[in-house]
């Protein structure tokens, strides 16, 4: 099950920033990474992130 984060953005560029933020905020406070995080092109050509959360 994807996880959508709630924005869009304009660029690829701003999406790739949104997806470094987080995996980099996992890592600072010590939580476990989603088991996949990607950048989708919405059907307006938008960009926007989804994440795949770790099994429990």
């Amino acid at each position: 099950m994807w996880v959508y984060w709630i924005r869009l953005y304009e660029s690829k560029f701003q999406a790739s920033c949104v997806l470094q933020r987080m995996e980099h905020d996992y890592w600072m406070y010590g939580m476990e990474c989603p088991r996949e995080i990607e950048i989708y092109k919405s059907n307006r050509g938008r960009y926007g992130v989804r994440f795949m959360p770790e099994r429990r």
